[in-house]
């Protein structure tokens, strides 16, 4: 079987053929995919502890990375395994465990909007000058 004949079948058949043949492309493209999807990862890891699309993003980016990376994919079938786990077990639990999560995420939500000084500046747009509002990383604003 010829060269032509191998790329026109199996993993590669309708994937970008041509773009396989050049490596320089090739590892551009990979290179690529690997910081996009890295970025996308990391800045959903970050969101984990918030309110919104966390969980999602981290899919995402591992969902990316996956198109290039074999081990993304399986990273990608353990962290849905077990974000399923996570949420069947907390839709068994009452409604004090319910609570003491939202609680939980609030409080994370709280305390990084007071370390990035978001209670000093809104504080500030109705002329609360407290120092409690002070972020401690920032320091005073004066």
């Amino acid at each position: 079987m010829s060269t032509e004949q191998r790329e026109g079948t199996g993993k590669d058949a309708g994937d970008r053929p041509w773009f396989r043949r050049t490596p320089a492309l090739n590892l551009a493209y990979r290179i690529g995919v690997g910081v996009v999807g890295g970025l996308v990862l990391v800045g959903g890891v970050l969101m984990i502890p918030y309110p919104g699309p966390g969980w999602l993003v981290v899919f995402a980016g591992l969902a990316i990375l996956a198109t290039e990376f074999e081990w993304a994919g399986r990273v990608l079938k353990f962290a849905k395994r077990y974000y399923d786990a996570w949420v069947a077990w907390l839709k068994r639990q009452n409604l004090l465990v319910k609570g003491l999560v939202l609680a939980g995420t609030g409080l994370v939500v709280l305390v990084t909007c007071w370390l990035l000084g978001v209670f000093a500046l809104v504080g500030g747009w109705f002329g609360l000058e407290w120092s409690w509002l002070e972020s401690p990383i920032f320091g005073s604003r004066g």
